[in-house]
Formats: structure tokens, sequence, C-alpha cells
């Protein structure tokens, strides 16, 4: 039985869901690691970036996502369950259910955002995610370090800022959408 279609304006998705929802080129509710890696280009990711981590993501999340089923060498990630996938050492901006939760984005920022009230320079960010490190956690130090240090690079401004705006766009899958559209704009020039 195919998975039900799934985009990023379904009123049924929550925060986590919406975040990835992109990425489901085909809205078949799955994500492959060549719709991983379409949508990274899209967005304006290299291509021995897009490919790298289109293998990092679908291989780390693809099983965690697809529980009490056997593992499948094509590495998909199921949209419906992908609050399975969620590691740790990471920002608590989305919870154990996948949610966003506000109060948990704003203390990003009381914590962190100390050169500029509404953006994070990449010392921030990289500080930001040592303070969220916990004890024994190599795989969720890893992925959240990965995580930052890519939106810091395709969406820095020209002052070299992540702004606030932008990163609660990263939650709510909206900045991807932009991405993808100023990359176009680009490349037409």
């Amino acid at each position: 039985m195919a998975a039900s279609p799934i985009s990023s304006e379904s009123p049924k998705l929550e925060g986590l869901q919406k975040h990835v929802a992109f990425f489901d080129l085909n809205q078949d509710g799955v994500i492959y690691p060549w719709e991983t890696f379409k949508g990274l280009r899209l967005i304006g990711s290299g291509v021995l970036l897009s490919t790298a981590l289109s293998f990092f993501i679908n291989v780390g999340f693809s099983q965690s996502t697809r529980p009490g089923k056997f593992p499948s060498l094509l590495f998909p990630i199921e949209v419906k369950n992908i609050k399975l996938a969620k590691h740790r050492s990471d920002t608590g901006v989305y919870d154990t259910e996948g949610r966003f939760v506000p109060s948990k984005f704003e203390e990003i920022f009381n914590k962190h955002a100390n050169t500029h009230p509404n953006a994070l320079t990449y010392g921030e960010l990289k500080e930001m995610t040592k303070a969220n490190r916990e004890p024994k956690d190599l795989t969720g130090w890893i992925f959240s370090l990965v995580e930052w240090k890519v939106l810091y690079k395709l969406a820095k401004d020209k002052n070299d800022l992540v702004q606030k705006e932008t990163i609660r766009g990263v939650y709510d899958g909206s900045l991807f959408e932009i991405l993808k559209n100023e990359h176009s704009a680009y490349k037409k020039k």
C-alpha cells in the first residue's frame, strides 16, 4: 500500500514533519537519498556536499523512522515517523513528538545571541552546539554540528550572520522554499 501524499502546506503536518517535507519531492511520504540530494541541490548546496549529506542523512535516519521494518538498502525516511529520528544533543526546539516549542526557540537567542539579539554568528552557533552536547553522545554531537554548519553555509546573510527568522524558517520548513527561489533566480542571471 502506498503512503499518503505529504506536502509542506498540509495542515496535518507537525513541526519536524514540516521541516523535512520539502525533501519529499514526489510527496509520497517517503524521502529517498536521491530526493535528499535533489532537494539539497535546489537550495544551493554543491554536488559534493549534497552527495555526502544525502548519504549521511538517509543512512543516519532511515531505520529509526521505520520501526519494526527490515532495513532497506534504499535508506528511505518516512516523513510521518520523523519524530523517531530526533537525536540527542540538539536545541530541544522540537519536543519528543516533533512539535515546535517556542520557548526553546527563544532560548537559543537568549543564551547564545551575544553579538546581535536576533542573529547568530558562526562562533555563536558553534558555542551553542557545544553547550547542547550530552555526555557520551557522539552521534548526536556530529548530527547537530553538521546541521548547523550546513545551515550557516547555505543561509548566512551578507554580514555572515544567521538571522532569527532564517532559523525559524529552518524549523518550520519555509526556509527551503526561500532558498530554492533565491538559488533559482541566481542561476537565471
